[in-house]
């Protein structure tokens, strides 16, 4: 069993509202509409494009399981999901977490246990106030 792990760190912003009930999503942009719904965090400094290539690899092996950790002001949040060989992971700035089996460039994992809906609200209020989040990605296979 092989696993890779990346820890990087990004940050909420005002109109982070987490309210998406399938979906969450990190991305490399600074800003961010209310239509983000699924955005929890911004200014991050991967997107699906340059994560690496070993995590990719493992990201793309059948059957592997993914985990997403958040981290916010003492709260902490995690996501656990799968990869999948047809994972592009060719978008340059997005990273999204899903419940479903949709896959496309911006798809981090597919058949994800918790979306941003679920996140906490307190965790939620921190990232309103551009809290730092420190982001740990771990995938296994």
């Amino acid at each position: 069993m092989k696993k890779a792990t990346l820890r990087f760190q990004a940050r909420g912003h005002p109109a982070v509202r987490a309210t998406h009930p399938t979906t969450l999503e990190i991305t490399r942009e600074e800003a961010l509409t209310p239509r983000g719904d699924c955005i929890v965090a911004v200014a991050s400094p991967y997107g699906a494009l340059n994560l690496p290539e070993n995590l990719k690899r493992l990201l793309k092996t059948p059957g592997s399981k993914v985990q997403l950790k958040l981290e916010v002001e003492g709260l902490t949040f995690t996501v656990r999901g799968e990869g999948h060989p047809t994972l592009p992971l060719t978008h340059p700035s997005d990273l999204v977490v899903r419940k479903s089996s949709y896959i496309c460039p911006r798809t981090l994992m597919i058949h994800a246990d918790k979306a941003a809906a679920d996140l906490p609200r307190k965790m939620v209020e921190a990232l309103k106030r551009a809290a730092t989040v420190t982001v740990e990605l771990t995938v296994t296979a």
